[in-house]
């Protein structure tokens, strides 16, 4: 089997609009936590948000007016698209890449704002309140764009990507909820290894900051209504959690057959050495009691990569805050660690940069690779008075140095399905 190995990163967050900037938000212990913005929510039980604030893809890409009616998903996707192929080197003069041999494979959701621009546009050929068919064909290619945009199907920002990066292999998209990019990774890394790809893009993308996203959510009841204490609201594994909080944002790997960067002198981030994949089979909305699926995920994943779960360095968690998800995921933890369960270090970056949904598990990988290259791992803040029932070490408040040479990446998404990444330095 072939290795694979990440040459490029970049991302987009409530924190930050780049890799660094949002490492250093990281870091510093930074909430992205604020009023929702985005739309008038002040009827909302839930009103608060991790929005990307002042983001302008004119800073991307050259050409960012032809996107400036796009969804959310689809600029962010191009932003950290764009900023992780220029850290590869792919994107400069001269850089040789078959683009038969070039993949897309992404995590990503439905969209933002197309659905109002949707609306309006039936309403611009609606007729005593019934939708003119014919009006609407005659529209063309106005119409299509409006509802292939508004619908946002799980694959248009992969579609996109592949026609602005030249991308003529395998094209690809997973939505899995929470553990979608975490999936579309683990699915490019294998895809790779079996020789079907060189390089691929890889990653997730998406916004549910909008009416019918946030609806869902507390319908659900898996939003914190902490509306007056924002950047104290995301507060994973301790005893006063009351819910997650939604964010948004895109996080892109460069993903690369180990023979491949070596030959044109690509710089190496890390490597991906394991990916589990497995499903709670159980309930849609809650994990199942014992963490059943999450035990069978990290196990595989650690066996995948030839590892013994002493060997792990650090984890970050789904860490989600919500009661069910944070006590499971300890379970888990402890079923597959055992007594180097209370040695490894774990964080949930979810306490500052919310849960970016489809989006949340490439940026957390990414957040793994900049452990790894730093020594350094980010805390979990927030973590005021610890829930008796989560007693591991989550690195609470303030940042911890050490070196890392494996690191562990959870996802676990409603439906049941689990995710784990294991990411290495390379050697």
């Amino acid at each position: 089997m072939r290795r694979v190995v990440v040459t490029g990163m970049g991302m987009v967050t409530p924190v930050g609009h780049d890799l660094e900037s949002t490492w250093r938000a990281l870091l510093a212990g930074k909430s992205g936590v604020g009023p929702i913005t985005l739309f008038e929510s002040r009827t909302f039980p839930t009103r608060i948000a991790a929005e990307v604030k002042d983001f302008r893809l004119g800073d991307y890409l050259a050409d960012s007016e032809r996107w400036a009616e796009y969804s959310r998903n689809t600029t962010f996707a191009l932003a950290a698209a764009s900023m992780a192929m220029k850290d590869s080197g792919l994107s400069d003069r001269g850089a040789s890449i078959n683009p038969r041999r070039f993949g897309i494979y992404l995590g990503s959701g439905e969209g933002q704002h197309d659905f109002k621009r949707f609306v309006k546009l039936m309403q611009e050929t609606t007729h005593e309140n019934r939708v003119d068919p014919a009006e609407f064909t005659r529209l063309g290619a106005r119409g299509l764009h409006a509802v292939r945009e508004a619908e946002q199907e799980p694959g248009t920002p992969s579609a996109h990507l592949a026609g602005v990066l030249g991308a003529q292999g395998p094209n690809c998209n997973c939505l899995t909820a929470c553990a979608a990019s975490s999936q579309a990774i683990g699915e490019a890394y294998e895809m790779i290894r079996h020789g079907s790809a060189d390089v691929i893009i890889s990653g997730g993308t998406h916004s549910m900051i909008h009416p019918f996203g946030v609806t869902g959510f507390i319908l659900l009841t898996a939003l914190s209504t902490r509306n007056a204490e924002p950047e104290r609201a995301s507060r994973p594994f301790d005893r006063d959690r009351d819910g997650f909080i939604l964010g948004e944002g895109a996080g892109m790997l460069v993903l690369e057959d180990l023979d491949h960067a070596l030959r044109r002198g690509a710089r190496i981030h890390g490597e991906i050495t394991g990916y589990g994949s497995t499903a709670d089979a159980f309930r849609i909305t809650d994990s199942h009691d014992e963490g059943r699926g999450a035990i069978a995920c990290m196990k595989e994943a650690l066996a995948g990569a030839g590892l013994k779960p002493e060997d792990v360095g650090y984890i970050n968690a789904h860490g989600t805050s919500t009661k069910v998800n944070d006590h499971v995921e300890t379970l888990a933890i402890k079923r597959v660690f055992g007594e180097a369960a209370y040695s490894v270090p774990i964080s949930s970056t979810k306490s500052m940069m919310g849960h970016l949904i489809a989006a949340a598990g490439s940026v957390e990988a990414i957040v793994c690779l900049l452990a790894i290259r730093d020594g350094v791992m980010p805390p979990t803040i927030n973590l005021e008075n610890p829930d008796p029932e989560c007693d591991l070490d989550y690195i609470p408040d303030t940042p911890r140095e050490g070196k890392i040479d494996v690191a562990l990446s959870n996802s676990f998404g409603f439906g049941g399905q689990n995710i784990t990444l294991i990411l290495k330095r390379y050697t």
